[in-house]
């Protein structure tokens, strides 16, 4: 899908043939009170451009955690992430909030919606991240007519005005995938978006996941679910805090 207005931003020339996103060696460790409890413990993965990868593994195995760190959301202790081979662990945090919200998309397992919004506005909540009154005032249109064309591409025209209290568990779902796509992102990052859904419902998320893969949408999604798995491309395995 693309935007008449907004452009991806591209802050490195990837090497030829090189991955899109990758982690190198990184480990995390948490504090809980006097315990100190290592997640990651060296954890590697290259995700290459228009590939989706699936991150197996049980619960506690750090699935999440590197999620996070690809993303942005949290930092390694040491190691290596990088975005079109340029490093963010190094990243201010103003550069950081634009490497998440300019080529980033996120889905949650518990969807994160803001339920004082209704569906439309939540979707478009992405584009009026650190956009000045003059700027929104000229662009507000054409944002609104993004979030209404993905909305009904995604089955909810009926549904614009209602709040997130109002809808299924996989509308609301795929709501969170509207908000996600808002950008353009390069790469959607997925953590158990199938989790809290039906068989039917969870069915139906992944057939819209995989449409914008077949788009060249990088996806990097983390599953216990050998069945959710199956659909990437590639599968890797986390067990004890590394990529096996």
């Amino acid at each position: 899908m693309t935007s008449s207005g907004h452009q991806p931003h591209a802050p490195a020339a990837p090497v030829a043939g090189g991955p899109i996103l990758e982690a190198r060696d990184v480990h995390r460790t948490y504090r809980l009170g006097r315990v100190e409890v290592p997640v990651l413990k060296g954890a590697s993965i290259a995700v290459h451009p228009g590939e989706w990868v699936s991150i197996l593994g049980s619960s506690g195995s750090g699935k999440s955690t590197l999620l996070h760190i690809l993303g942005g959301l949290d930092r390694a202790d040491r190691g290596h992430v990088a975005f079109r081979g340029e490093e963010i662990v190094g990243y201010s945090p103003r550069r950081l909030d634009r490497y998440r919200n300019d080529h980033v998309g996120f889905v949650f397992q518990f969807y994160h919606l803001l339920p004082e919004l209704t569906v439309l506005e939540n979707a478009m909540l992405p584009a009026t991240v650190g956009v000045g009154m003059i700027e929104w005032s000229r662009r507000r249109h054409e944002v609104r007519e993004r979030a209404r064309a993905l909305l009904d591409r995604l089955g909810l025209s009926h549904r614009f005005r209602h709040r997130p209290a109002e809808l299924s568990g996989g509308e609301r779902q795929r709501v969170a995938i509207a908000r996600a796509l808002m950008r353009n992102p390069e790469v959607l990052l997925a953590d158990e978006p199938t989790g809290n859904l039906d068989a039917r419902s969870g069915e139906s998320l992944l057939e819209v996941i995989a449409e914008q893969h077949r788009a060249g949408l990088a996806v990097v999604m983390v599953t216990h679910d050998q069945w959710v798995a199956a659909r990437a491309d590639r599968t890797v395995h986390l067990a004890d805090g590394r990529v096996a």
